[in-house]
C-alpha cells in the first residue's frame, strides 16, 4: 500500500507538474502571439513607410529626369542658335569685306582718276588716318605725285601712318 500510495502522489506530481507546464506554456503562447502581432504590425508599418518613400523617390526621379531633358532640349536649341549666329557672322564679314573692297576700290579708282592737285587738296583735309587709307590703295606712283603737291607736314603725318600699316582707324 505503501508503494500505491508512493505511485499515487508521484503521478499527482508529475500530473500537477505537467498541468502547471501547459498552464506556462499556454501563457507563454499567448505573449509569443501578442509579440507576433506587434512585430507583424511594425513590418506592415515599415513596408508602408518604405512603399511611401519609394514612390516618393520615384516621383523625384522622374520630376529630375523632365527637368534634365528640358535643360538638355535647352542646351542644344541654343547650341543650334550659336551655330546660325556664328554662321550669319562669318557672312556678313564676308559680304563686309565685299562692300569695303567694293568702297576701295571705288575710291581708289576715283583719286587715280583725279589731278595730283585736285587729289592733294582733298586728302590734306582729311584726317590723317583716312588719308593714309585712301593713299593705301594707290599705286606708288601716283601717291608719289600725289605726296608732292601736299602741304609737306601732312605729307609726312601721312607717311608715318603709311609706315604703321593699315588698319588705318
Amino acid at each position: 500500500m505503501k508503494i500505491i500510495f508512493t505511485m499515487f502522489l508521484l503521478v499527482s506530481a508529475l500530473f500537477s507538474e505537467i498541468v502547471d507546464c501547459t498552464q506556462v506554456f499556454e501563457e507563454r503562447k499567448v505573449e509569443l502571439l501578442k509579440e507576433i502581432e506587434k512585430i507583424d504590425e511594425a513590418r506592415q508599418s515599415f513596408e508602408a513607410l518604405q512603399g511611401a518613400t519609394n514612390a516618393l523617390f520615384d516621383r523625384q526621379r522622374a520630376k529630375l529626369d523632365t527637368q534634365r531633358e528640358d535643360i538638355n532640349a535647352s542646351m542644344r536649341e541654343i547650341a543650334q542658335k550659336e551655330e546660325n549666329i556664328k554662321k550669319m557672322l562669318e557672312k556678313n564679314k564676308k559680304l563686309l569685306e565685299a562692300i569695303n573692297g567694293a568702297k576701295n576700290d571705288k575710291i581708289s579708282e576715283s583719286y587715280s582718276k583725279m589731278k595730283d592737285s585736285a587729289a592733294a587738296a582733298i586728302l590734306e583735309e582729311l584726317p590723317t588716318n583716312e588719308s593714309a587709307a585712301v593713299m593705301f590703295t594707290l599705286q606708288a606712283k601716283k601717291v608719289s605725285k600725289i605726296m608732292a603737291k601736299m602741304d609737306p607736314k601732312k605729307a609726312s603725318e601721312i607717311t608715318q601712318r603709311l609706315v604703321i600699316g593699315p588698319p588705318f582707324k
